[in-house]
């Protein structure tokens, strides 16, 4: 007993996590979706009277008071004040509809910015009960100090400010109690009302199914807090894998300190990349150069790429530095994917030969009965993606970039992974900060973004054209 006292007073309690995370923990349950019984039943009734009470109710008012709005104005913002309504779950799936402006109806996409703000928080002795359970301790043995207000509330989690008992300072991300049986009961219900819903053109134009199933399997993920922080540390350990950028981080796991529902982990301090008039004393298109190449490296070489890059989760950090915060929304590409999407920024960078993203394609089995060669394939790529990648990404129309992706998915009966999705709304968020940021950017001819992924094309390329890339 005396050389646990000692322990704690010396190094701080030690959580079930202090060897990193056992492989079960890694695992994540995806409960089915279809599964319908009387929990779901009842939540379900109240969801479709919300959502049609608040949505028709909206729409009445537009009747009498249009205010310059359109119908599907209207009964978009009906939709939403629904969603506040009925919860985390909901606020949850505004959030993914607000991020994903170039796959949703305008109208319901930009209803569904204010779901983006804080939620109201759960008490700070919810937040510590949990934390207790998590880590063994109580809060006073684990911590020299523990903030109560949160930094930050979402959804699925909150954040508090923490020092350890060694003097570092901290954030611990904190699980909302029960949270994992509300969205799946939340989300069962949900697709129930989505299927029923479907026979209305405005669902079905939302694709409200494909919504909930996308939803499903991000929620599950995120509520695992092991696989958020193991694939935070994945992330964070290969971005100096080539000896460089310095000039980018992501924060620390303690991982004596998290537990199945608490992540903790280096406290960072800074800006998110939005606050333009804030920056405007920094080389901002070198800031973002910087995160973007890393972050390109993440998706077609190293496998965890972050997959919610908004201006929240990007920071310039006081010393200078871009940090990539909140690893909750997280992607990984299969190999023969990564591959692919190599083949079609060297094709875009370096020579111009899109025959290897078709070859790429047929290789997985698909377009296997398109008539023509893997050079006629590729014209067909250059035709549909050459002009947005070599555009400038100010000007960079994403909903395009992701219709052109599903076009020829669908034209060549390609069953593409939802990660594909997610890195072209990533490069959505990046288009907003280049218009500011970096003017005149062109992305897939900026070769210092592949120094990595094609080290000696590269550096023959930047020869060729007498180009000096940039140290970092």
């Amino acid at each position: 007993m005396q050389d646990r006292n000692e322990n704690r007073i010396g190094r701080g309690p030690v959580g079930p996590y202090a060897a990193g995370p056992p492989p079960q923990a890694l695992h994540v349950d995806l409960e089915p979706l279809e599964r319908f019984r009387l929990a779901e039943i009842g939540r379900a009734l109240v969801i479709g009277s919300v959502l049609i009470a608040c949505t028709v109710w909206q729409m009445l008012v537009w009747i009498v008071r249009p205010r310059g709005r359109s119908l599907a104005d209207a009964a978009s913002e009906g939709m939403v004040n629904g969603f506040e309504i009925l919860g985390p779950t909901f606020v949850k799936l505004g959030q993914l509809m607000a991020s994903s402006s170039g796959v949703f109806p305008p109208p319901l996409a930009n209803a569904c910015l204010r779901c983006l703000d804080d939620v109201p928080p759960v008490p700070a002795s919810e937040a510590r009960r949990v934390i207790e359970a998590d880590l063994g301790h109580p809060i006073s043995e684990l911590f020299a100090s523990f903030e109560d207000v949160p930094l930050a509330a979402a959804s699925v989690a909150q954040v508090h400010a923490c020092t350890l008992l060694d003097g570092r300072e901290a954030v611990i991300k904190v699980q909302r109690p029960n949270i994992r049986r509300r969205m799946v009961v939340d989300l069962r219900a949900a697709y129930w009302c989505a299927r029923r819903l479907q026979r209305f053109e405005f669902f079905r134009i939302a694709n409200a199914t494909a919504i909930i199933r996308d939803m499903h399997g991000a929620t599950m993920t995120e509520l695992n807090s092991a696989v958020e922080a193991d694939r935070q540390t994945r992330f964070r350990e290969k971005i100096g894998a080539f000896g460089d950028n310095s000039s980018v981080t992501a924060p620390e796991i303690y991982w004596e300190y998290c537990g199945p529902h608490v992540i903790c982990m280096e406290r960072m301090h800074g800006l998110p990349l939005d606050r333009f008039e804030e920056l405007h004393h920094l080389d901002t298109r070198r800031l973002i150069r910087d995160g973007v190449k890393v972050w390109l490296e993440s998706v077609l070489l190293h496998g965890p790429f972050h997959g919610d890059v908004h201006a929240g989760n990007l920071w310039v950090l006081h010393d200078g530095r871009v940090a990539m915060l909140d690893f909750g929304i997280v992607g990984e590409l299969p190999e023969e994917w990564r591959s692919i999407l190599r083949s079609l920024f060297f094709a875009t960078l370096i020579d111009g030969d899109f025959s290897k993203v078709a070859h790429g394609i047929r290789t997985l089995g698909y377009a296997t009965s398109k008539d023509g060669s893997d050079s006629e394939l590729g014209q067909q790529v250059a035709l549909a993606l050459g002009p947005i990648l070599t555009s400038d990404l100010g000007q960079l129309n994403i909903s395009d970039l992701i219709v052109a992706l599903i076009g020829l998915g669908r034209h060549w009966g390609v069953a593409s992974p939802e990660e594909l999705v997610l890195f072209g709304k990533q490069l959505g968020y990046f288009e907003r900060y280049a218009t500011q940021l970096a003017p005149g950017w062109v992305l897939g001819q900026d070769l210092y973004l592949f120094r990595n992924v094609f080290p000696t094309e590269v550096a023959a390329k930047a020869l060729e054209r007498g180009e000096i890339l940039p140290d970092s």
